[in-house]
């Protein structure tokens, strides 16, 4: 079993980690900690525990590069996947420099943790053979099992920038969206719009509330989910 140590201050996030975590065969979670000095202090105690940490950057004690960079000086021997709303150019290749070896974007579907986790188990199968490579098929290989198809657990009939731009709408309304709004800002059409939206909010992404106007049924508006 690959033992994870799941790291996210938001209590509601850290056990949807946690049961994702648990519903991936050859994953079991070692433990739940909120701050990055309980994840140092964690790693460090039970260094034959862990195997690979589950990183939120946005910790309220510290950041997650700075974890990243004390677990490498403390010579704790973990693999960290970064689970983070961080979108910065400089915070992706500060995270590459510490030897992070995927990086999820929130918010994700348990589907987009699970691939990611299939990924670094493939990784890890291989890396841990004995003896040498052959040559350098044999590493990039080994290496391309860390990246995994883009987007390739969507729908059938779902593009990934679709998704992504319907998400970026719903992120920046502070009154929530409807699918015909989201549909005038986006583009698409509303029935286009509401398929996206919906699959959000099954998805845990997003919530539904009704909003009720003056006259008529109440119309139904998603905002991002707290998680």
């Amino acid at each position: 079993m690959i033992r994870v140590l799941v790291v996210e201050d938001d209590a509601v996030a850290a056990e949807a980690h946690r049961r994702y975590v648990e519903r991936v065969a050859g994953f079991a979670v070692a433990g739940v900690v909120h701050s990055g000095a309980d994840a140092l202090r964690f790693c460090e105690q039970q260094r034959d525990a862990v195997d690979l940490v589950l990183l939120d950057f946005y910790l309220p004690d510290t950041h997650g590069l700075k974890v990243c960079r004390a677990l490498r000086a403390a010579g704790v021997p973990v693999d960290v996947i970064a689970v983070t709303s961080a979108r910065d150019l400089t915070v992706i290749r500060s995270a590459v420099s510490v030897g992070v070896v995927q990086y999820l974007l929130k918010p994700f579907t348990f589907a987009s943790l699970r691939d990611k986790l299939d990924s670094y188990a493939q990784f890890r199968h291989r890396a841990g053979l004995p003896g040498e490579v052959t040559g350098q098929a044999d590493v990039d290989r080994m290496l391309a099992a860390l990246r995994t198809p883009e987007l390739r657990s969507l729908p059938k009939g779902m593009s990934g920038e679709t998704l992504q731009t319907i998400t970026e709408a719903l992120t920046s309304s502070a009154e929530g969206l409807s699918a015909a709004s989201a549909a005038s800002l986006t583009g698409v059409s509303r029935v286009t719009a509401r398929r996206y939206l919906e699959y959000l909010a099954d998805n845990g992404l997003a919530q539904r509330r009704p909003h009720y106007g003056q006259v008529g049924r109440p119309e139904v508006r998603f905002y991002p989910s707290a998680g």
